[in-house]
Formats: C-alpha cells, sequence, structure tokens
C-alpha cells in the first residue's frame, strides 16, 4: 500500500514537471534566467534614442550592470516561454508625454503582438512604414500622439491586427481607405478627427469587416455616401460613435443606420446638425442600450415609440432645444422602456411644466433636469426613487421647501445639485440622511438653518459647493464641514464669520478652497495652502500663518488673499510654491520690499500686488517670471527708474499697471517691446523727458480688425485664464472691468513730468480706445493725423503746454464722447461736427486764445456762438426779429388747408390700400416689426451712450 502511495505520487511530480511551461505561460511565471534576446534589447535602446524623455520614464531603459535584462524595462513585456518581446507600452503619461520621432526600428521586435504609443508628442512625423512588417500585431494604438503626414497604407499587411487606433492626429486627408479591407479580423477601429470628407466610401469599407464590433468615427467630416451598401445580417455593432460630423436627419450615415438590419447596442450622435423632432427611426433599433444625441437642436419632446425600447438604458438629450412639457416626457417612455431606463439627460434644454411623479420609473439611477424651464414645488414623492444616485434639478423657476421627505428613500444617493432657484432647503439639525453623499451643490438657494449639520453624518463627500446660499453661521467650530478626503469646498458670497480651524487634512488630492467674499477673520492655518487653489479674497483676515514657508507646496497653482487685512512683510519663501500661476495680494497692508523669492514663481502668470505700501525698487529676480501676462503694482510707494528688462523679459504681458507710485527717469523703450500690451498705465509716477516714438511697435493696440496674430494672440492670454479682471482709470473715474478687459485698450501716461512733441507714431495704434497724457510737460501741436485714431471713445491732454490749433480732423473720430483739452496753450476756432458738438465748454477752458462754441468767447467775426448744428431756436436764442416774422408768413390758413388735405389723402392712400389688400397688409407690418426691433436695438445703444456720458 505505501509502496502504490509512492509511485503514484513520483508519477504525479512527473506529469508537474511536463506542465512547467504551459503552467508557466498560463500563470505568467516563466523561466527567470531566459532575459530577453540581444538584438531586441538594442533595437529598444536605438528606439529610446529617437525618442526625447523630459521626464525619466525611460530611466529603466539602460545597458548598465544589473539593468541589461529588457524584459524588466518600464512598459517592455516578454514571452515567458521564448524571451521575445511581445508587449511594447509607451503610453505613459498623457500630461508628461514622450517627445521625438517613432524609430523605424521597431520593425526589429518581430514578435510583438502588442504597440501603444498613445498620448505622446511625435511633433507631425509620420508612422514608420517598417511597423508594417510585424505580421504578429493584434493591438495598435496611435491615438492622441500628434501623428502627421499620410497614414501609412502599408498598415493593412497587418492580417492579425484585431485592435487599432488612428484617433486625434493630425493626419493629411486620406483620399481612401481600402486599404483597411484586408484587416478581417479587425473588431475596434477608431479613426476619430481624421478627416475623411473625400472618402467617399468610407460606409463600404466599414461594413466589409465582419469582426468589428466598436467603430468610433467622431469628428471625422464625414460625407454623404449614395447608394447606401447593403448590410448583411449578421453585422452588429456594439459601440457607434459617429457625433460631431455635422450630419443631419437626410446624411447617408443615419439611412444606412435607419434602414439596414444592422443592430447597435450603444450609438453617439452627440454635437450634430439635427433639427426638428425626434425620428421614430430610432425606436426601430431594438437593440439600443444607449442613445446620445447631446448638442443637437431638436424640438418638441421625446416621441411616444420609444416606450418600446425595452433595452434602453441611457438616453441624452442634453443641449437641445426641447419645449415639451416634463410630464408629457415621462408620458411617452411609458411602457416597457420605463422599466429599463436608467440614466436620462434632459438637461440644458427649454422643458417647462412641474416635476412628475416618477415612481414608475423605478430603475433610475441617473437624472439630470438642470437649465431647463420647470417651476412648481419638488413632489415629495422625489423621496421613492430608492435607486436614484445622481440628481441635477439646477436652474430652473422651482419654489417652495425642500425637506428631509424628499430623501427619505434616497439610499443610494451620491450627487445631489440644486442651484439659482428659490428654494428653500431646511433640515433639522439633527436629521441623519439615509445616504452617503459623494458631492453636494447647493448654490444660489436659501440655507434656512445655516451651515447643513447633518453633513457630519456624511464621511464619504469630497466635494461641497454652498456657495452664495444666504448662510449666517460661524466656521470657528465648524470644523466638519471640511470633509477628510477634501478635493473641493465652496463657501464663498455667504455670511460665515469667525475663524477657519486649523485642520490635518490627509487628503492625497490637490484640494481647491473658495471662501471668498463673507466675514471670515483672524489667522489664515497653513494647512489651507497645501491644495492647488485658495481664495480668501474679500474677507476680514488679518494675519498670515507663521508656517507658511513649510508648506512647501509646489501643486499650489491659484491663490487670492486680496480685500483683507493683512500686514506686514510678505515672506520670503516663494521659492517653495514654484506651481503658482495666479498670485492676488492687492488691497491689503503688505509693507517692505517686494522678497526676491518672488522670482522663483517662475510659472506665473497673473502677479497683483497693487494698492498695498510696499517700497524700494523691483527686485531684478522678477525677470525671470517670463510667462507673466498680468502685472499690476499700483498705488505703493515702489520707487526707482522703471527697469528695462521689463520689457525684455515678459514677451507675453499684455496688462502693466504701475500707476500712483515714485518710479523715475525716463520711460524706458525696451517697453515697446511689449507687442502683445493692451493696457499701458503708468500715471502717477515722477516719469521725465520724451514719449518713446517706438509706441507704435505696441501691435496689440492696433485695430482689432486687422488681421494681426498679435492682437489674436494676446486676447487669448488675457480671456483664457484668471487675469480678466481689474480696475481701470475711465474718464476721471475707476470702473471695475470683468470678462471683457480684453476689449478695452488703453495708455495713461498722466501725472508725470514728461516733456517735448507728442510722438506722431502714436496715430498707428488706431485700436487704441483711451489715450490719457494729462497734466504733463508736453508741447507742440496736435497732429492732424489723430483721425487715424479711429476706435478712440477717450482722449484727455489737458493741463499740458500743447499749442495751435485744435485739428478739424478730430471731429472724423466717430466714437470720441470723451474729450479734455483744457490747460493748454491752444488756440483759433474750435472745430465743428456731430460729436464735437456734444462737449461743453469745460473740455476746451484754460485756453484764452480758443473761441467758437460751445466757449463764450467770439470768434472774429461772430456775434454770438452757437452750435452750427443745433437750430438757435432750440437753444432759446431769440434770433433776428425780421427772420421770425418772415418764419411767420409761411403759418396762413392756406398753409393749414394744405397741410389737412394732404394728411387725408396719404393717409388713406395708404391705409386704404392696406385695408383692401392682404399681402401688402403682412408685408406692411412685418416692415414695422423689423423698424421696431432697429429702432429698440438703436435706442438701447444711445441711451448706454447717454448714461457713460452724464457719469463723466
Amino acid at each position: 500500500m505505501g509502496g502504490s502511495s509512492l509511485q503514484l505520487l513520483l508519477t504525479f511530480f512527473l506529469i508537474l514537471l511536463c506542465m512547467k511551461p504551459a503552467l508557466g505561460n498560463y500563470w505568467g511565471v516563466g523561466d527567470a534566467n531566459l532575459g530577453c534576446k540581444e538584438h531586441e534589447r538594442r533595437a529598444l535602446i536605438k528606439i529610446k534614442e529617437d525618442l526625447i524623455d523630459d521626464y525619466d520614464h525611460l530611466s529603466s531603459w539602460s545597458t548598465k550592470e544589473g539593468k541589461e535584462d529588457c524584459c524588466k524595462w518600464r512598459g517592455v513585456h516578454c514571452n515567458n516561454q521564448t524571451g521575445h518581446v511581445s508587449h511594447l507600452n509607451l503610453s505613459i503619461s498623457d500630461v508628461e508625454p514622450l517627445r521625438g520621432k517613432l524609430s523605424p526600428l521597431l520593425s526589429e521586435l518581430q514578435y510583438l503582438t502588442f504597440l501603444d504609443v498613445s498620448y505622446n508628442d511625435f511633433n507631425h512625423t509620420q508612422i514608420p512604414k517598417s511597423i508594417a512588417s510585424l505580421s504578429n500585431l493584434r493591438h495598435l494604438d496611435f491615438y492622441h500622439a500628434n501623428f502627421g503626414r499620410n497614414i501609412p497604407f502599408q498598415l493593412g499587411n497587418l492580417s492579425s491586427l484585431q485592435h487599432l487606433d488612428l484617433g486625434r492626429n493630425n493626419f493629411n486627408e486620406p483620399e481612401n481607405l481600402e486599404w483597411l479591407r484586408p484587416l478581417s479580423s479587425l473588431s475596434f477601429l477608431c479613426m476619430s478627427s481624421v478627416n475623411l470628407s473625400k472618402v467617399n466610401n468610407w460606409l463600404h469599407v466599414v461594413n466589409q469587416l465582419p469582426y468589428l464590433t466598436v467603430l468610433l468615427l467622431h469628428a471625422c467630416s464625414l460625407p454623404n455616401i449614395f447608394p447606401i451598401p447593403h448590410v448583411n445580417s449578421s453585422t452588429s455593432l456594439d459601440v457607434l460613435n459617429l457625433s460631431y460630423n455635422n450630419l443631419t436627419l437626410s446624411s447617408s450615415a443615419l439611412e444606412w443606420l435607419f434602414n439596414s438590419n444592422i443592430t447597435v447596442v450603444k450609438l453617439y450622435l452627440f454635437d450634430n446638425q439635427f433639427q426638428g423632432l425626434i425620428p421614430d427611426a430610432f425606436s426601430k433599433i431594438h437593440s439600443l442600450e444607449l442613445v446620445d444625441l447631446d448638442g443637437n437642436e431638436f424640438e418638441g419632446g421625446i416621441p411616444k415609440s420609444f416606450s418600446g425600447m425595452c433595452n434602453l438604458k441611457t438616453l441624452s438629450l442634453s443641449s437641445n432645444n426641447l419645449s415639451e412639457q416634463l410630464l408629457g416626457i415621462f408620458h411617452n417612455l411609458t411602457g416597457c422602456a420605463n422599466h429599463s431606463i436608467e440614466e436620462l439627460y434632459l438637461d440644458n434644454n427649454h422643458i417647462m411644466g412641474s416635476f412628475p411623479d416618477l415612481t414608475t420609473f423605478s430603475s433610475l439611477r441617473v437624472l439630470l433636469l438642470s437649465h431647463n424651464r420647470l417651476s412648481g414645488t419638488i413632489p415629495e414623492s422625489l423621496g421613492k426613487q430608492s435607486n436614484l444616485e445622481i440628481l441635477y434639478i439646477g436652474d430652473n423657476l422651482f419654489k417652495g421647501v425642500i425637506s428631509e421627505a424628499h430623501f427619505s428613500k434616497l439610499t443610494k444617493l451620491k450627487l445631489f445639485q440644486i442651484y439659482n432657484n428659490t428654494l428653500v432647503v431646511n433640515f433639522s439639525s439633527n436629521w441623519a440622511p439615509p445616504f452617503q453623499l459623494e458631492q453636494l451643490y447647493l448654490v444660489s438657494c436659501q440655507l434656512a438653518s445655516g451651515l447643513p449639520k447633518w453633513l457630519q453624518t456624511q464621511k464619504s463627500y469630497y466635494w461641497l459647493d454652498l456657495s452664495n446660499s444666504t448662510i449666517s453661521d460661524t466656521l470657528s467650530n465648524s470644523y466638519w464641514i471640511f470633509p477628510t478626503h477634501l478635493h473641493y469646498i465652496n463657501l464663498s458670497h455667504n455670511q460665515i464669520n469667525g475663524h477657519i480651524p486649523n485642520l490635518a487634512l490627509e487628503s492625497s488630492f490637490p484640494f481647491a478652497i473658495d471662501l471668498n467674499s463673507n466675514k471670515l477673520e483672524g489667522e489664515i492655518p497653513p494647512f489651507v495652502f497645501k491644495g492647488s487653489h485658495l481664495d480668501l479674497s474679500n474677507n476680514m483676515f488679518s494675519k498670515l500663518a507663521l508656517s507658511l514657508c513649510e508648506a512647501n507646496n509646489n501643486s499650489l497653482k491659484f491663490l487670492d488673499l486680496s480685500n483683507n487685512h493683512l500686514s506686514g512683510e510678505i515672506p520670503n519663501c516663494w521659492m517653495h510654491f514654484e506651481g503658482l500661476k495666479i498670485l492676488k495680494l492687492a488691497n491689503n497692508h503688505f509693507h517692505g520690499k517686494i522678497p526676491s523669492s518672488v522670482g522663483s514663481l517662475i510659472k506665473i502668470e497673473t502677479l497683483d500686488l497693487g494698492n498695498n505700501n510696499f517700497s524700494g525698487e523691483l527686485p531684478s529676480t522678477l525677470k525671470k517670471c517670463t510667462k507673466l501676462i498680468f502685472l499690476d503694482l499700483r498705488n505703493n510707494s515702489l520707487s526707482g527708474p522703471i527697469p528695462m528688462w521689463l520689457g525684455r523679459s515678459h514677451p507675453n504681458l499684455v496688462v502693466l499697471f504701475l500707476r500712483s507710485n515714485q518710479f523715475y527717469g525716463r520711460m524706458p523703450s525696451h517697453l515697446c517691446h511689449l507687442t502683445h500690451l493692451q493696457i499701458l498705465d503708468l500715471a502717477l509716477n515722477r516719469i521725465t523727458e520724451s514719449i518713446p516714438r517706438c509706441l507704435n511697435n505696441l501691435t496689440s493696440l492696433t485695430d482689432t480688425k486687422s488681421p494681426n496674430v498679435a492682437i489674436n494672440h494676446s486676447y487669448e492670454l488675457l480671456s483664457s485664464r484668471y487675469v480678466d479682471q481689474t480696475i481701470w482709470m475711465w474718464k476721471g473715474r475707476e470702473y471695475f472691468y470683468r470678462n471683457i478687459l480684453a476689449l478695452v485698450k488703453g495708455i495713461d501716461l498722466s501725472s508725470n513730468k514728461l516733456s517735448e512733441v507728442i510722438p506722431e507714431e502714436i496715430v498707428m495704434l488706431d485700436g487704441l480706445i483711451s489715450l490719457n497724457l494729462s497734466r504733463n510737460l508736453l508741447t507742440g501741436k496736435i497732429t492732424s493725423d489723430i483721425k487715424l485714431l479711429r476706435s478712440l471713445e477717450v482722449l484727455d491732454l489737458s493741463d499740458n503746454k500743447l499749442c495751435g490749433e485744435i485739428p478739424s480732423t478730430l471731429s472724423l473720430i466717430d466714437g470720441l464722447n470723451s474729450l479734455n483739452l483744457r490747460n493748454n496753450n491752444l488756440s483759433g476756432r474750435i472745430p465743428t461736427g456731430p460729436q464735437l458738438s456734444t462737449f461743453n465748454a469745460s473740455s476746451y477752458e484754460g485756453n484764452p486764445n480758443l473761441c467758437g462754441f460751445p466757449l463764450p468767447k467770439n470768434c472774429l467775426g461772430e456775434e454770438t456762438p452757437q452750435n452750427p448744428t443745433v437750430n438757435p431756436t432750440v437753444n432759446g436764442s431769440s434770433g433776428d426779429a425780421s427772420m421770425q416774422d418772415e418764419k411767420d408768413g409761411f403759418i396762413t390758413r392756406g398753409f393749414y388747408v394744405s397741410a389737412a388735405i394732404g394728411f387725408v389723402v396719404g393717409f388713406w392712400g395708404v391705409f386704404g390700400t392696406l385695408l383692401l389688400n392682404r399681402s401688402w397688409r403682412l408685408s406692411y407690418f412685418k416692415f414695422l416689426n423689423n423698424i421696431r426691433d432697429r429702432l429698440y436695438v438703436i435706442g438701447g445703444v444711445t441711451m448706454a451712450r447717454l448714461q457713460r456720458q452724464l457719469q463723466s
């Protein structure tokens, strides 16, 4: 018995030894001593040499001792039995890509079955044709790798290929796709963003790929194809994406889809040009589980036939023009669809009506109804949707109260959003919700009980937005409001007071905190500086944490502490925050010198230190901040000459405020290198000598209609980042500009000691809107070429030593609505014109040799100064008596009789015709409507202009 057992055991071990290769291959454990093949290792090294690895992703690809085995290199996988390289994955990071080119020596890796180089930057180079020799390839991924030139048709030789992704590159427009036909094993094909507008047989080619289950042709400019190819009954697609192709309901792609026996499970048609009613034909594709029609122009509602789509789980109709009553939409889904549908996206439409009872839609997990015109109250039956996970109902016209009853059985709720409604959110302080939220948005609502204490029961939430919700509460003891694993918290625009509690958050995510526009005070604790975004502006904080410099956080990109009561010197530890792009410390009480470590902020784009009490010269280290777009140092006590490097080192600068400091010396000509500059404000300093003649090099101040790359670039620089807001002196008053700052173009050099003549080159800046050179020592004449400043709205040359006549060409600037020339040595007659006639005497006073309207001084040969564009009688002038008698002579009895006859004939001639002729009548009233609309617009613009003039 014992001998038999021993013999059986030995037999078992022999079997295991025989099965070792197979088991090793199955479990992924091969011969550890096998190693990679030498010629393949050399090929990989050559491949690496053609790549630019900025982030050392391929540091393990080395010939150094101990690293020779390429099978252990990052992204390389070898066959466990043969040792040949079988997988090569260079898709390492979409934010830290490899660059360079893809080596043709990939062909040396003949046993490759998997190649992924997606999310890299190959700088428009061509895909190596030699890849076509890799006959074992089954998976080939070039997605978003910045390849260019032609797609190599030799890829059609890869007969074993099952997965091919060429999406989001920069290929030339292909003429045909015939090379795809031999790829009969292909199951996945992505050519998204490849321009196929010239490929008139794309549908025929795709139709001949029998095993295709995923077809992604997003943004391909697909052409219409007729006749539509016949589709074999076995054709079945798990995923079909034809989005962003300008398709219409008459496109051949839809006819192919609707009139063939193809089956599709997931259908994406968003961002096309579909208009009108949603076709019933969608309901004929019984296999559909997901239909995405976002971003089209569908009208009405959902067809009744959709109620029979028993497999439908997701229906997305966001951002259309649906206008049906919400009750009708849900009614048309009532059938077998209401039992299957799990996700319904109806946000950003014009849907009206009240919130319906959804209890029959028992499977509903996601419901988006935000940005519509829904009204009424929210029914408490909503609380019965036990499967609901995501609910968006913001930006509607709902009213009433949201209470605990609305959430009674929402045990699976993870995301809830309400904003811009008049809803009152009223929960008791001891409420214990049945759910565990992940994200909560209660924005622009009315939170009756202050900070919601029930959040103490929520252990999973990481995203909280309670902004602008009339919260009046204290934060000092409300540490629980900050979730442990914080991603985002926004309590801005409330009435929250107290101190921020000093916490030790465990979040590994670069979190964002926005507490701006409250009544918070005291010291700013150090933990808040450990995120990526911090906005504490418009509060009453008085002290920075002493341990700020210990934060050492290069992930912090946005920091706004402006409009507080912070004082003292700024810590000199900005080298610990090298990732900062936005730094705003304006409107505080900081003093001392600007620390030299600010120069360590090499990524900074916005630096706003205005309205403090900084002193001394600008630190020379600031020239290292070469990415600056917005620099505001106004209203400080900075001194010294304006450094020349300011113009040389900041090529992207768009906004420069240095006003109200103590800068002296001449205005450096190097500022003319700032070709993107749109706002230059050096007012209220002690700048001397002449204005540089090179200001015409500020090309972004030229006319916005000209095809100037610099203009477009500076607009993008300013409007695409959080720098698009500031205060700008306009007509002698300060105005706050937000969202339209990129449209403001101005130069303010007022209140300095500039001398000599105004350079004529300044008239080349024909996009300039505001020019203020007042309160200087400028001499000479106003050039007649000032008419070239055709965009000018504000011109202030007052309090200088200008002489000569006011050029008549000034009247050719149609948009000029603020003019100040007072206190100069100007002489002669004030020119006339429709625009100049709107200015009063204050625009010209202090020039003793000026004469004519609107000044009381007559020019030689005039008796009474008059506005030449206005009838004297309208202005109250009595006029000449004989002229008055002559006018009265026209008003006789015959005049009244003629007027009466003319009125009767004219009125009935027009009105009678319109009364008898219907087509003329309709055309006439249409004409009147157009005139009314035009007058309304003109009136609105005129009123706005008058208000600006009155304010000035």
